[in-house]
Parts: structure tokens; sequence; C-alpha cells
């Protein structure tokens, strides 16, 4: 038998339809399901329009992290409508301020051996833990949740070998921004990275997590941990351990692609604004003020992390013109912050504490001051994301935040050996944590005839037109390269209370980019019948937030032509009946421009049989035509066809 590496195992034990050949669909069955807040609530919805009477996972649990913060009914309405969901579908229901969906999942329900779909990018944290763990689209989690299995092209594997033990001042999250140094936002799409190797028994199984967390930056399908010593050591201070199982690549496995970080050469690293791939040495922006550090978040949750940001400023005070916020990732970690004293250290420095959950990530509040630098452990730097229009955020370790907050400039920790005496403080995890499971509701035991609570901003799905022969319709918008969903769509407390209501949220698509677009969307669908947009390179990267695909749907958007596509955004398109084409000459680019008229001819008979799409493009006086394709599976285009997922699930229960 062939030697396997452990994400060919994983697949391999899951897999129903297809062959591990890089490039073709692969069916695999789903053991467990994420859900948090921000995309749930669809997903809810989703569950809802399908007739769900029972989640068929094994565990599927919906979060409520990200949409914390108050100011009116919206928020509280969409909790008291997602514990209904999880009472009536058989979920478990992590309330509001227990937590971080990724951290507080890896302690309380990741197994290892386990597949895992979430509807939140970052799901792929979970790959920490020896699972096979992916972020994806909402409807493809509702899919998932009602016993479907799970699609997608079989990635490529990257087997990345980690040698040698990092050097004192040098954390997990500079592991992982020197892979996005060399990988950039897309140097991961259509891969699994696998990490390997000695090196592997000096990074905790939390240190795996945060170096998992961010391979949604790099696009990258998933990441795999191997399940280990550490593993078990973890699942055992969670008083978990009989869920550990050892699962380690076979001697003389092969991978399709190779590289290999050698830790003990690894530096202090930051990502400037506005991409988490503009990677640099910290030495390098040294000395630039700042007025914000924010320490936590999915990309930094564990125990030893606000640990050592407590140990840097432990009997000092944050600089005046330094806003310190803390955002503990669970309310377990809080008590056991308490226990090891970490709180106590980061209050009396100056430590502006927060509510358990995403916050400031998702621009949840905690926005930094205009014009000015804010350094976080966050995973994500996009435009505007914080909720400061001119924002400079920059992305780093606990350490180089700790650091810096004390001095009001951008610090490498290093320096803090000889600036203040300060030798590098030595972590030692607890054998068994303080353990907090009272904030989890679990499933009821039985089908229950229980109610949707839904407020009034809780909208039911609109209907999704199914695809049509002919159109003519203009281009609306033309993009650039790596635009992300914070970008079609944008986070943060103005708009992410509208998410479970769609002609709301549809008004926010693509303001980052052009406050005029939606008016002009609703003119061109009532003259023209819809639009289409045109982009780059990556279009879509980052969230899995479903909101860009729907949204821009409801608004009548047709198709978007790219050069190529992030994947989960790739998926959300296809599922909600929005044709995903691609330029057969990428230097047709720049023919297409914002404003032409662009007309389909005989599309249905073509997407089906795999025909180039001949498309007429007029600019002003100018006349062209342009050819397309796609690269969807059968599969997909059956589901286009017919306006998407839901469309398609609604015919096959009724038949």
């Amino acid at each position: 038998m062939k030697p396997l590496n452990v994400t060919q195992k994983l697949i391999q034990s899951h897999l129903v339809q297809g062959e591990m050949k890089p490039g073709t669909e692969i069916g695999i069955t789903i053991d467990q399901a994420l859900l948090q807040d921000a995309t749930g609530t669809l997903v809810q919805l989703e569950l809802e329009a399908m007739g769900l009477d029972r989640a068929k996972t094994e565990v599927a649990v919906q979060y409520v992290d990200h949409n914390l913060l108050q100011t009116d009914f919206k928020n509280a309405d969409d909790h008291l409508f997602l514990y209904s969901a999880a009472q009536k579908f058989g979920l478990w229901f992590s309330r509001p301020g227990n937590g971080v969906s990724h951290p507080v999942h890896m302690e309380r329900f990741g197994i290892p051996g386990k597949t895992l779909v979430g509807s939140d990018s970052h799901s792929c944290a979970a790959g920490s833990l020896g699972m096979l763990a992916i972020g994806t689209g909402g409807l493809d989690v509702a899919t998932a949740i009602v016993g479907q299995p799970y699609y997608v092209k079989m990635p490529k594997i990257m087997g990345v070998k980690l040698t040698g033990k990092l050097p004192d001042w040098v954390s997990a999250k500079d592991v992982v921004l020197e892979m996005l140094r060399r990988y950039d936002v897309k140097g991961g799409v259509g891969k699994i990275i696998e990490y390997h190797g000695e090196g592997l028994q000096y990074l905790s199984a939390m240190d795996r997590h945060v170096i998992a967390n961010m391979s949604a930056e790099m696009g990258a399908t998933t990441t795999v941990f191997p399940s280990d010593g550490e593993t078990r050591r973890f699942l055992k201070s969670q008083d978990r351990e009989k869920d550990w199982t050892e699962i380690l690549a076979d001697k003389d496995c092969t991978y399709d692609l190779e590289d290999e970080i050698v830790l003990d050469t690894l530096v202090p690293l930051i990502a400037l604004p506005t991409s988490p791939g503009n990677v640099v040495p910290v030495s390098e922006v040294e000395g630039r003020k700042i007025s914000q550090v924010v320490i936590g978040s999915s990309a930094n949750p564990g125990l030893r992390d606000f640990w050592m940001a407590g140990a840097i400023v432990k009997d000092k005070t944050i600089h005046p013109e330094v806003s310190f916020d803390i955002n503990p990732t669970s309310r377990q970690i809080i008590q056991n912050m308490i226990e090891n004293r970490a709180f106590a250290n980061l209050i009396k420095a100056g430590g502006r504490f927060h509510q358990s959950g995403c916050m400031g990530c998702i621009g949840m509040g905690q926005a930094p001051a205009s014009d000015s630098i804010s350094l976080r452990t966050m995973p994500r730097n996009f435009p505007d994301r914080s909720g400061t229009k001119d924002d400079q955020v920059y992305l780093c370790s606990p350490e180089t935040g700790a650091a810096s907050a004390l001095t009001g400039k951008i610090t490498d920790p290093r320096t803090l050996e000889k600036t203040h005496g300060m030798a590098y403080p030595t972590y030692e995890p607890p054998e068994l944590e303080i353990i907090n499971k009272d904030m989890l509701v679990p499933p009821t035991k039985h089908k229950t005839e229980i109610k949707l609570k839904k407020g009034p901003n809780i909208k039911s799905l609109p209907h999704m037109e199914e695809l049509k022969s002919e159109y003519e319709v203009p281009i609306l918008l033309k993009m650039g390269d790596n635009i992300s969903t914070d970008e079609i769509m944008k986070a943060g407390a103005e708009v992410l209370p509208f998410r479970s209501n769609i002609p709301e949220i549809s008004k926010f698509s693509y303001t980052v980019i052009d406050d005029t677009f939606y008016e002009r969307a609703l003119k061109a669908k009532e003259k023209y019948g819809g639009h289409i947009v045109v982009a780059g390179e990556n279009y879509a990267q980052g969230s899995s937030r479903e909101h860009a695909a729907i949204a821009p749907k409801y608004l009548g958007q047709v198709a978007v032509i790219a050069k190529d596509y992030a994947r989960i955004a790739w998926q959300n398109l296809v599922n909600f009946g929005i044709l995903a084409l691609e330029f057969e000459n990428p230097d047709d680019y720049d023919i297409l421009e914002q404003g032409a008229m662009v007309s389909f001819k005989n599309l249905r008979r073509d997407v089906a049989e795999r025909n180039p799409i001949r498309v007429v493009v007029k600019n002003r006086n100018d006349i062209r035509e342009v050819i397309l394709r796609h690269s969807l599976s059968d599969r997909q285009i059956e589901l286009l066809m017919k306006g998407g997922t839901i469309n398609d699930f609604k015919e096959k229960l009724v038949s």
C-alpha cells in the first residue's frame, strides 16, 4: 500500500465521490459543523428553507461571537433567533460572550481524525488537532448539516517541514507570517498545507492553531497537523484525553509540493497595511508611532498568548498615547487568566478588557483613531475592516504587540532585553485548565416543534432566479486584483446587524469600492434585468461571508468575470446562481470597461456543454468579441441552471 501523509489519510477515510487527483472534484462526508452568528443566521434560514428536522452531523454548534454589540434590537433579536433555531434543528448553542468559535470548538468539540466544515473562513484552525477542517460558505455548511457530502476540488498537498526551535521573542505568529511573506495572499490557493518535521515537538496545540488559522489568509483550502503527543497533552488539559487518536504521516510518504522552515532562523515579523501578505521584519519598521494595540482574536487565542503579553507588561504602565485593548477569546480563558495572574498584570498595566468574542477583528468596536497605527494580533488588515476609513492596521505577535504598547512605537521585542533588562518570559502550561462549559447549551434530545423567533429585522431568503439563455447587461464595476469580501460586502457594526435582512444589507454591496453601486444596480436591474462585474486575480479573497454573493444576486448580478477566484467565493457564487466566468485570454481584461454592455446568447447551452462562451462587448462605439470559459463541475452546472443550491434542494425534496 502506498504510504500516505496525514491529509491523504483524513480524506481517504471520508471520501464518497471522486478520487484524490488534484484539480478534480471530490465529495467527502462531514462529521462536524461550525456556525458563527454573522453567517449562521443565513445558514439557519437556509435550513428552514430546506425543511430540516434534525442535524445529521455528529456535532453541529451555533456560536455567537461576532455581532455582540447591542446598540439596538437587531443583534439581540438575532441571538434569540439563533437559539431557537439551534433548539429546533438539534445544534449546540454557544451563548453570547462565551467565546470565539474556533478556540472554543478546539477546547470542547474538536476530535483528531474528524472532518469539519465551518461558515467562517478561519474554521481551518481546527486542523491544529489533526482534523480536516474547511471554511466555506454557509450554504455548503447547511447542506452538510442536512446530511449531504461536501464537494471541493481536490487540492495539491504542500508539505512544510519544520526543523529547529523558535528563538526567544519569536512565536507561532511569526511562523505563519513567514509563510505569508513567502506565498502572499493567493499562494495557498488550490493547496492544503501539511506541517511535519521534528520542529513540531516545540509547538503546542494552540501554537499550531495560530498557524492553521491564518492559512485562510494564503487562500489555502486548509492546514493539517498530525495528531501526536502534543495533541494528546492539549486534550488532556481540557479533560478530554479519551478523544485523542494518534494520526501520523507514514514513513516515506510524499507531497505534491514541499518547503521547509528552519525555526531557529526566524525573527519577529509584522504585516503592514493593507494586506496580511505584506510582511517584513519588525526591525525594518521599528520606531513608527502607534495609537493602539489589540491582543486576542482567533489568530492568537491561547492562554499562553495572553499570559505572555501580561508577563511583558507586568508592573509597568502602557504608554499614555496607546489604547491597549484585550479581547479574551473565551470565558474559560478569562478564568484561567485570573488563576495565572495574566488578567491582573494586563489590567494593572492599563489594559482595556472587552467581552469574549471577535470584536475588533470584525470591526465590532475597538476602531482605532484616524490616521494612526494599530497593532493587532488578528488575522486580517483589509482596508476599513477595523471601522476606521483611513486605518493603518499592522498584524503581529503578542510579544511585538505588548512591547510596542509599552514604548508607544513599533518595537522589536528582542530589544526589551537591552532597554528594559527583561529576559524572555517562560510559559508553563497547566496540566489541567479550569474548564467552563456553563455557557454551552446542549441540543434538545428529540425533534421539537419549536417555532423560530424572528424579530422584525429577520427576513426570509429571497427567491433566486434561474440562469437564462440570453442577457444584455452592463458592467457596473471593474475591479483590480485581490478584491476582498470586506470590499464586496463591508464588515463592521454598521452593516453586520443586517446579515439576516438581504434587502437591507444589499445596500452596502461594493460600497468600500464605489458608494454609488447600489443605486446603479437597482436601475440596471429595472432597465436591463441585471448586471455583471469584472475583476482581476483572486477575486473575493478573505471571509466565507456569503452575503458577498447573495446580496449582489438580489441586486441582479448575473455573472462575475475574473482572471481567477478565491476558493470559497467561487463556490458561493455557484451556490446562489451567479455564473463565475474566467477569461480564455487574460489580456481581454483590458477590453472590458466599466459601463460597457455585454451580450450573452445561448448561455445555458454553452455552459452545459462547456463550449467557449462568446460575448459581444460594446464600449461606446467600439464592438468586440471576448471568449470566456468556466471551470464548474457537472454537479455545479446543474445547480447553476436552477438558480442555486436551495432551489435544487427544494426540487429534490418535492420529488
